[in-house]
């Protein structure tokens, strides 16, 4: 012991001059004091023993603190490491406490920092955390002091003194918990002002620090914190969210007054099931899993009978999902109803991201509730109608997981009932995209005797005739899902999902709503065990056909059931040829001269196309030739009549290219045209003089093909009343019409039979000679070639009359070159 003071004062008196030099104004003096001292003493080569440095430090403790007022940075600094230095080695250094707590206080804890350098208030913070871990319990004597001074540096400007301030608030609060239960409170509002730093490193410090600060201290801050631990769910940085998923599941696990705030934490752990991250949705999974198995120990008694006789995992449960355990299913059930209205807010809040990660929840939440939803049926859908018209895909697809989980834990007797009802009363996609999903997550057998209130709802005029995409493409789920889940059970409603699909194809609204409705109508094909679509149709066309035959005679051009029978006659291809008597009985109605004339517009182009394949179409079964003469008398022949205006105009062009669309079949043969055939050509002959050029170019096809049905079964005196309306067809202004009506003039000509009385007929055909003749002259070569053939097969009806008329007008003609080839043709003719 001796040898040891001696040491000490050999020591003390070989920096007594340093540390008098403490006191001089010369700041450079001041420094080399503090750098001499510290090398004499802490840093003293070989080092001094513990028991020699203990009356050194006495000795240089209050000139050392008197450095930490110094204003040199660098002699403050000096002045703090040294006693940092010192503390670490000495004995008992908590007797120097009273010195030095006093006066990091007074450079530290006042309103405003005393202590200007950074570095310096780093060191200060530094030697607060190494008091701790030595004082231990002792600190709580020094306790106000240390919140007055973390009250400041935990908002220091300096990133590295909050995280070390941060670190020292919870040591403190691990080392007295008894005192610091009551002082706590004082650190949560700056701890707050920090925790949105823009460093993340600090955001995640002081957010475990709030773990630790209200783990050792009082409870009632959970208040206060959790929206602020809620907003940095939303942190960009991982690491962050880790932080916020480890503190609040270690509350869930320990914090002593943890029953109080169930409802306010477990969303924020079950956001993070959810989240993007890999390894924070498996640490939340963990934690939540402890959460729950510590709550069923807790809670043993009370869950015995649940625990004894635990059911089995449901049959029917949401695939490659594991079930939560009964804790966490118990603890879901008794707060379930104190989170679900808030977060039904949240789901449809302006902030998109917030809207994201609530519609996110509420799916785990769902998940742990299981049929404990039931009795929030009424909240929870209403705000998922809401949701699902969020115009961001994430929320809506979340919202729709979420849906699914209703139809595997609710029982469709509740869900049907009301989400029918929201149908009903509104007509939204959003209650159809919620009824799809629902239907998805069902069990079959239970679905099973909802099926037709299902099918008939959704097929109520009111809303699948909507125009809106949104609906039908939310209908076409709805059909989807259905097959889905009943399967072979839709047998009984399958009528009423054929008739949907063909609703949303008559009014589809773009090519994705088209496609998935041919895809339904495959899937409904095979799944209702039909070998081929066409089957399918040949079922359920007929009664589709009937359910038009109480309105049809009323249909205008926005009836939605024309529509229908549009798009159904042009899907079911053969089968159209078994239903002619329903689709006759249709087409002769609205095919009136009386009727609006947009709809007959619309039915003359789908007759035309109907019978431009005809043989795999209206005439598939060899039966439409009996309605042939129904269609030219009772259609087409009453929409020729010439009236005034451009509608009607379009009207006598499409029923004369329906005519030549029949014509074209073969359908209509001599024997069935030949009642009808004065009438029509009566009609034809009238429209060659029409405005519209292609219902003269088509007339005139019509004529030709006429006339070479007929052939010469026509009458000579009827034909005679014809061949001047063709002439006038020569001088068209179109020269596609002129080269048809000279192939109509070669049809027509066919049509004078052998013996053909040229001495009682000579004046007509004189008359038409000499029309022909003028256009042998025209300054067109194809027209010009066209009539030489005309007038070389006119011509053989009388060849001396031919020859005669030629040598009239040959004179007259700008080129012979065709007239001498008639004449001697006809000079041929005559020889023979």
């Amino acid at each position: 012991m001796a040898s040891t003071d001696v040491n000490s004062n050999a020591v003390l008196q070989g920096i007594a001059r340093q540390i008098n030099c403490l006191d001089e104004e010369n700041k450079m003096s001041r420094r080399r004091a503090l750098e001499s001292i510290k090398k004499e003493t802490i840093g003293r080569k070989p080092p001094l023993e513990t028991s020699e440095l203990k009356p050194l430090f006495n000795e240089l403790l209050k000139p050392l603190l008197k450095g930490f007022s110094d204003p040199v940075e660098k002699c403050r600094e000096l002045s703090v490491q040294i006693i940092r230095e010192f503390l670490k080695v000495v004995p008992d250094p908590v007797d120097s406490l009273p010195y030095i707590m006093p006066l990091v206080t007074q450079r530290m804890g006042q309103q405003d920092i005393v202590e200007p350098s950074e570095e310096v208030r780093l060191e200060l913070v530094e030697l607060l955390i190494e008091i701790v871990e030595f004082s231990r319990k002792d600190i709580a004597v020094y306790l106000e002091d240390m919140i007055k001074i973390l009250q400041r540096t935990i908002v220091d400007p300096y990133p590295e003194v909050r995280k070390t301030s941060c670190s020292c608030a919870a040591k403190l609060g691990k080392s007295i918990p008894e005192y610091f239960y009551h002082q706590s409170e004082h650190l949560i509002k700056p701890l707050l002002q920090s925790i949105s730093h823009q460093h993340s490193r600090v955001r995640t410090v002081v957010i475990e620090t709030i773990g630790e600060v209200i783990q050792y201290g009082h409870g009632k801050s959970v208040d206060t914190v959790v929206s602020h631990l809620a907003q940095r769910l939303f942190d960009q940085t991982p690491a962050v969210r880790v932080a916020v998923t480890r503190v609040v599941g270690n509350w869930l696990l320990d914090l002593p007054d943890r029953y109080s705030f169930h409802h306010k934490l477990i969303p924020l752990l079950l956001t993070s099931i959810r989240d993007e991250q890999p390894e924070i949705r498996e640490l939340a999974d963990t934690l939540w899993h402890d959460i729950g198995l510590k709550y069923q120990q807790e809670n043993e008694e009370e869950l015995k009978d649940k625990i004894d006789f635990a059911k089995p995992v449901p049959i029917h449960y949401p695939p490659k999902v594991e079930r939560p355990n009964l804790g966490c299913r118990t603890l879901m059930f008794r707060n379930v109803s104190r989170i679900l209205p808030g977060l039904m807010k949240d789901v449809v809040d302006w902030v998109l991201e917030t809207r994201i990660k609530s519609a996110s929840l509420l799916y785990m939440l769902l998940l742990n509730s299981e049929e404990y939803i039931t009795q929030h049926m009424e909240i929870l859908l209403s705000g998922m109608y809401k949701a699902c018209a969020d115009e961001d895909q994430r929320v809506t697809n979340d919202i729709k997981k979420a849906a699914e989980l209703i139809g595997y834990f609710v029982e469709p007797e509740v869900w049907c009932k009301m989400i029918i009802s929201y149908l009903k009363s509104s007509q939204s996609y959003t209650g159809l995209m919620v009824l799809s999903a629902v239907i998805h997550g069902s069990e079959r057998a239970k679905l099973r005797p909802y099926l037709p209130t299902i099918c008939d709802t959704i097929t109520l005029p009111d809303i699948c005739h909507s125009l809106q995409p949104k609906i039908q493409i939310n209908l076409l789920s709805c059909v989807e899902s259905l097959i889905t889940v009943a399967q072979e059970d839709l047998v009984d409603t399958s009528q009423s999902l054929f008739n949907l699909l063909h609703t949303i194809l008559a009014i589809q609204q773009g090519e994705v709503i088209k496609e998935k409705a041919y895809k339904m109508l495959d899937e409904l094909a095979l799944t209702l065990n039909f070998g081929s679509k066409q089957e399918l149709y040949r079922t359920y066309t007929k009664p589709l056909l009937d359910s038009f035959q109480d309105t049809f005679t009323i249909w205008n051009t926005h009836s939605v059931e024309r529509l229908i029978m549009d798009t159904l006659l042009l899907e079911a291809g053969p089968v159209v040829g078994d239903h002619l008597d329903e689709i006759m009985k249709i087409l002769v109605v609205n095919l009136k001269p009386e009727k609006d004339a947009e709809v007959r517009l619309k039915f003359f182009s789908l007759l035309s196309h109907l019978m431009m394949n005809s043989k795999v179409t209206i005439d598939s079964s060899d039966k439409f030739g009996d309605f042939a003469v129904m269609v030219v008398k009772d259609m087409i022949i009453p929409n020729c009549v010439w009236k005034a205006g451009r509608v009607a105009e379009a009207i006598r062009t499409t029923a004369v290219s329906c005519m030549w669309a029949l014509l074209k079949s073969g359908i209509l043969t001599k024997e069935k045209l030949e009642p009808v055939v004065d009438e029509l050509l009566t009609q034809m002959i009238s429209l060659l003089d029409d405005s519209n050029k292609m219902t003269r170019l088509v007339t005139c096809r019509v004529l030709t093909r006429i006339f070479d049905l007929m052939g010469t079964s026509l009458d000579q005196d009827r034909l005679h009343t014809i061949y001047l309306d063709l002439l006038k067809r020569l001088d068209d202004s179109n020269d596609e019409i002129r080269v048809t009506v000279a192939k109509t003039f070669l049809a027509y000509l066919d049509c004078f039979g052998k013996p053909y009385d040229t001495d009682l007929y000579r004046a007509h055909l004189e008359t038409l000679y000499r029309g022909l003749l003028i256009h042998l002259d025209d300054p067109e070569p194809k027209i010009q070639e066209a009539i030489l053939g005309v007038l070389k097969k006119a011509g053989s009806l009388k060849p001396t009359l031919m020859l005669a008329e030629v040598e009239n007008v040959k004179h007259k003609h700008r080129s012979v070159k065709y007239c001498d080839e008639l004449m001697q043709q006809m000079m041929e003719l005559k020889a023979s």
